[in-house]
């Protein structure tokens, strides 16, 4: 495989290896009161269940993916200025670094990758109404007509299509479970004929098992306000973003945990960890499946070894550039989830990932953008780039085809 210079080093990042905040955002301790003692006992008892640390790196995993926390964490935490400024030295913004990104690609044909949600629409409370702007849209187009494009998303690919509405692109639905090639025409930049066609649906028997699941939970959180529980094929997603951390309560009986000499009753789970837990008593029982975390969402998927990096190295080997040296991948993507593809491209050693973030978070990304409104400028000065380059081109053809022969 060829290498480049193109990929930030890693600069010591543990890329989002830990489901818990970073130091920069510590969770403020609980304020004690009554009820305190027996709750920490409960939660001892879950622990022994689910695994030393996991429940609790789930419900921390939780308040760190909630921005209300993130900002009141952030005001709280002690030099958080010192700790940002650092964070984007390493993660420098890729804006104020295009110039140097365009001139990566020099002789080689950039690929785009494009999560969807947080990336291309922002974050809203009801995921159905996570629309794209039409300007955003036009962004998206504009790119596709200049450089392959593909959507990879958590999302059912059928819903994502519904979001964007462009036949053009290549999608990667369920984490890349699902993928399909564009149903129309794009500007032909793929080096293999068979890209078009492409239809990959590596978890198909999964599907019955998903669907049991997915109504499982549905009943399992009929309960509980503010859940959303989303069916996206090939894997099941269980929204908690407007659900109350305060209020929630699961009641957990001394048979289903470990016997404990000062757990001789049962107990209540508040908060985020009774949504985990009853996510997680579903999941038990499938051991082909599991249970990771997004942002403010939690997602079972099958236990098979495909994410979003599996889904781009499959759509640049069906693209033809697999082990190629002239080519470029850039992933664009604010999610955990994403991370999977930041970190492909750092295995291929060629490529560029792009975190879109406004707060400091582990990530094997090599650049940040803040916002969609911020990947959309980046977007747009990307193909302003691409055609005035394809002009000097076309005028230094003009100019050598003029000029007289010797």
């Amino acid at each position: 495989m060829a290498q480049t210079s193109v990929v930030v080093p890693e600069v010591g990042m543990a890329a989002a290896a830990c489901p818990c905040p970073g130091p920069l955002f510590p969770y403020p301790p609980p304020r004690a009161g009554a009820g305190m003692a027996v709750r920490r006992k409960c939660l001892r008892a879950a622990q022994a269940e689910l695994g030393a640390g996991l429940l609790n790196g789930l419900v921390e995993s939780m308040r760190a993916s909630s921005p209300t926390h993130a900002r009141a964490a952030a005001a709280l935490a002690a030099g958080v200025d010192e700790e940002h400024a650092a964070w984007m030295a390493r993660h420098p913004s890729a804006l104020g670094k295009f110039e140097e990104i365009v001139a990566a690609s020099k002789g080689k044909q950039i690929v785009m990758f494009l999560d969807y949600d947080g990336t291309l629409s922002p974050i809203v409370n009801d995921p159905d109404a996570a629309f794209m702007s039409d300007t955003m849209r036009m962004a998206v187009r504009s790119v596709a007509k200049q450089f392959p494009t593909a959507i990879v998303s958590g999302r059912c690919r059928d819903k994502v299509f519904e979001f964007v509405k462009l036949a053009e692109l290549y999608y990667a639905g369920s984490h890349g479970m699902d993928i399909k090639g564009p149903a129309k025409s794009s500007a032909g930049h793929a080096k293999s004929n068979k890209a078009k066609g492409v239809l990959f649906q590596p978890a198909s028997e999964f599907l019955p098992m998903i669907e049991q699941v997915h109504q499982r939970l549905i009943d399992e959180t009929r309960d509980v306000p503010g859940a959303k529980v989303e069916n996206n094929k090939f894997c099941v997603s269980v929204h908690f973003r407007n659900v109350d951390e305060k209020l929630v309560g699961r009641l957990v009986r001394p048979n289903q945990f470990p016997k404990h000499d000062d757990n001789d009753g049962a107990c209540l789970l508040q908060g985020w960890a009774a949504l985990a837990e009853t996510v997680k008593s579903v999941v038990r029982e499938y051991p082909k499946l599991r249970v990771t975390q997004g942002r403010m969402v939690f997602e079972v998927r099958p236990t098979i070894k495909w994410d979003k990096g599996k889904a781009l190295e499959f759509l640049l080997e069906s693209l033809g550039y697999a082990d190629c040296a002239d080519v470029l991948p850039v992933y664009i993507g604010d999610d955990r989830t994403d991370e999977d593809a930041f970190k492909a491209l750092r295995r291929r050693g060629q490529g560029i990932g792009i975190l879109v973030s406004k707060h400091p978070k582990e990530t094997s990304a090599s650049f940040s953008l803040q916002e969609p409104a911020e990947v959309m400028e980046f977007l747009l000065r990307l193909v302003e780039w691409k055609q005035l380059a394809k002009a000097r081109l076309r005028l230094r053809r003009r100019a050598d085809a003029a000029a007289p022969t010797a």
